[in-house]
């Protein structure tokens, strides 16, 4: 339990090497996660925008049957003394 492996040390030197392997290397990362986040946040507020938009109330306007006038009722072709009529 005293020993560390291979894997440990390896693991190890990975995180040494990204901490100090170079100027700017983890500022320019975390920029870029930076610069990620606002796009992100930014994406989720235009969505809400366009979510809170409300839109016009859309009409429908009746089609009438060919020959009919506005306003005036076609007949069903059921006789006018039946009672349905």
């Amino acid at each position: 339990m005293g020993s560390l492996s291979v894997w440990h040390w390896l693991i190890f030197l990975a995180v040494a090497l990204l901490l100090f392997g170079g100027s700017g290397k983890i500022s320019s990362i975390m920029g870029d996660v930076a610069k990620g986040i606002k796009s992100f946040k930014k994406g989720m507020s235009e969505d809400d925008e366009v979510a809170k938009k409300p839109e016009p109330p859309k009409v429908i306007e009746a089609s009438s049957a060919p020959g009919v006038k506005p306003g005036e009722h076609q007949q069903t072709g059921a006789p006018s003394g039946s009672k349905f009529g």
